[in-house]
């Protein structure tokens, strides 16, 4: 076991965690960044990318977190491909432990650690992922027009995606599994009244098909009753709308968290509820959860971190 000291310590990767070490790395801060689980974070299992500014042609998301990878490794972060497994910020300087049980010592810390779509578990979501399963409409949309898609869930979010969807599709499926929408009334009524939108309650989806993608899900009504009925629909795109889960679980505890588990920040600050630990990207998100937003706030992170540095640089 090792120990060892820095002033900004980033747990996580993603563009929050990124644009976070190549701020503080510019500030001569020598930021360590522990990338995680999944290095690069969830762009990294995107095809492609055409809402980034600056890619006018479209930018496959692999490649595209490793430029902004590389961009902090030019500016002196020192990134590693590694987990924190947990911390305590019951003082400064915090004491965070990695997965070899190597200790960091840190002045201050950047969460960083983003939040994962919740699926439904079926095999083929993973077979077809970036191949006509998706879980963010506003991403993935664009690339179904004029095609028939079906989105998954019953409140607000789903509604959502089956509205922005309807603008752009041919058709729009919701699937719910009960026989009721939970979203508020004026979206239950904006997505009723949308022609496009065939709402399919008390579905379950139990499959998709298709050879280089999907070309169709398969459906199961009323399952268990009587009544069931096993059908398919025809579709290029899937879109899962049925919640987020924050990666916070290490944080309980330690920082304030809202009930879903999102780290809560104060204000138009990315500062939590312990003094020297900000919060940036989706794992403080619940709302936008896009990748230039992510970005955004790891630029704000590193900049109040270096902002809470210089205040404290006498303790």
């Amino acid at each position: 076991m090792s120990e060892e000291k820095t002033k900004v310590l980033v747990i996580g990767s993603g563009p929050a965690g990124y644009t976070a070490a190549i701020y503080a790395s510019r500030a001569n801060l020598h930021p360590i960044v522990f990338e995680g689980n999944q290095p690069g974070g969830q762009l990294t299992q995107t095809t492609e990318i055409e809402n980034f500014p600056g890619y006018p042609e479209g930018v496959q998301g692999p490649e595209m977190m490793d430029q902004i990878r590389r961009q902090a490794l030019r500016f002196g972060a020192e990134i590693r491909p590694r987990t924190i497994e947990s911390v305590d910020f019951s003082k400064r300087p915090f004491r965070c432990v990695d997965e070899k049980g190597d200790v960091i010592i840190a002045d201050t810390v950047i969460i960083s650690t983003g939040a994962s779509a919740r699926y439904l578990g079926l095999s083929d979501e993973e077979k077809y992922r970036g191949l006509g399963v998706s879980a963010c409409a506003t991403c993935d949309g664009f690339f179904y027009r004029k095609k028939n898609v079906a989105v998954v869930g019953g409140g607000d979010t789903a509604c959502e995606e089956a509205l922005y969807l309807s603008t752009l599709a041919n058709k729009v499926y919701l699937i719910v599994r009960k026989n009721y929408l939970r979203a508020s009334d004026v979206m239950q009524k904006r997505v009723r009244d949308k022609e496009n939108i065939e709402i399919l309650f008390e579905c379950n989806t139990v499959g998709l098909f298709g050879e280089d993608g999907v070309e169709g899900a398969h459906i199961v009504s009323k399952k268990g009753t009587p009544e069931e009925d096993h059908f398919d629909i025809e579709i290029d795109g899937f879109f899962l709308a049925i919640g987020h889960k924050p990666n916070t679980e290490i944080f309980n505890g330690q920082i304030e968290l809202d009930a879903e588990g999102y780290i809560k920040v104060q204000g138009n600050t990315t500062h939590t509820s312990v003094p020297g630990v900000f919060a940036a990207g989706d794992c403080a998100d619940p709302r936008y959860r896009q990748a230039i937003a992510a970005a955004g706030t790891g630029c704000r992170a590193a900049l109040d971190a270096e902002k809470f540095l210089m205040e404290h640089s006498e303790e």
